[in-house]
């Protein structure tokens, strides 16, 4: 079955490090994409996601702007952070892992996403069949280019350099 991911209702959220003392968290509240979920035979599934830089969100305006900035995502040339799946394969209590590409800031690196509630599909009350997902990684920013970094006089940096990553996805089912 094929899958559109409901801009709507589906964000991808973000924690990292802040200082050494806190974490600092944020979303983007615009992704979209496709899933192709087959139930008898999850290997034939497939992900392709899509998420808009610019709608980056940690309530703070000035810090937006600077993660927007070449320091971090470089919007203005790198506007989308893309997703392709390699291969989805059940994992135990049916989860899922869903291994393929990321690309952010026009760099390449292979993630495994940790399919954690994949739920039923329901009839909504507009008569489209939808469901849900939440699924989580980690990676280094580094790993991507980002380099931006303000060393601590008492030692260690103002920004980590681990991100974890949680998406919560609604799909609705193509006609």
């Amino acid at each position: 079955m094929t899958y559109n991911i409901d801009t709507q209702h589906s964000s991808a959220q973000f924690k990292v490090r802040h200082m050494m003392i806190a974490n600092v968290k944020g979303e983007f509240d615009k992704v979209s994409g496709t899933v192709e979920f087959d139930t008898a035979n999850p290997g034939h599934s497939s992900v392709e996601a899509m998420v808009d830089v610019a709608s980056i969100s940690t309530r703070e305006t000035d810090r937006d702007n600077h993660l927007k900035s070449p320091d971090f995502f470089d919007v203005a040339t790198y506007p989308t952070i893309t997703f392709k799946s390699t291969k989805v394969h059940p994992a135990a209590n049916g989860e899922y892992k869903i291994s393929g590409d990321l690309t952010i800031r026009g760099v390449t690196r292979p993630v495994t996403l940790d399919v954690e509630s994949l739920t039923d599909e329901i009839k909504d009350p507009w008569g489209f069949m939808r469901r849900g997902a939440t699924a989580m990684t980690k990676i280094n920013r580094k790993d991507f280019g980002m380099e931006f970094n303000i060393p601590l006089d008492a030692g260690g940096f103002v920004v980590g350099d681990h991100i974890d990553i949680t998406l919560d996805i609604e799909m609705t089912r193509k006609a």
